[in-house]
């Protein structure tokens, strides 16, 4: 069982930088994927990025590589999401979800609730 919540979304300008916490609660996360996925108003749920907890392997979305970078705090349970020079297209509710696979939406098993990202032009 893993708990996730996330924080940092809001209403962010064009341009600007933003960086996206996904806090977990588990016995233990080794093993687990933790990713990033977005949904934006009217479009499917798009894989953002992910990363092997325990060996920090990333993966990262085809629309969302050179922007966004995935990390984590293996002491604090929890990981981030960087996200440069937003764009208004970046407009989504973000995700956080942990599971077996990276890049596979139905190998994940635990979801967070989500946290609005709103990008003004």
């Amino acid at each position: 069982q893993v708990q996730l919540e996330e924080s940092g979304g809001g209403l962010m300008q064009a341009g600007a930088s933003l960086r996206l916490s996904c806090t977990a609660s588990a016995r233990t996360l080794d093993g687990y994927a933790m990713g990033w996925f977005r949904q934006a108003p009217g479009k499917e749920r798009e894989f953002v990025a992910a990363i092997r907890w325990n060996t920090g392997v990333t993966a990262y979305g085809d629309t969302v590589k050179g922007r966004f970078t995935i990390s984590r705090d293996t002491s604090k349970n929890i990981f981030y999401l960087q996200v440069n020079r937003l764009k208004a297209e970046d407009t989504a509710v973000y995700t956080c979800a942990a599971g077996g696979a990276l890049r596979l939406t139905s190998e994940y098993r635990y979801w967070g609730q989500g946290t609005q990202v709103t990008v003004s032009s």
